[in-house]
């Protein structure tokens, strides 16, 4: 329950940025944090079939 309060108040402080920044500052980021989390889940795919011991 500690994890879910505190995932809430950080992402209403990143919200409250994102509402203050202008739009191509916060689409840039979007962006950034959009291909770094692609990049990271076609790195643990393919990590994942190469350690798989099945």
């Amino acid at each position: 329950m500690l994890l879910l309060v505190a995932a809430l108040l950080l992402l209403g402080t990143v919200l409250g940025t994102v509402a203050h920044a202008p739009l191509p500052v916060s689409l840039l980021a979007g962006g950034a944090i959009a291909l770094w989390l692609a990049v990271f889940a076609v790195r643990e795919r393919y990590g994942r079939r190469r350690t798989s011991a099945h």
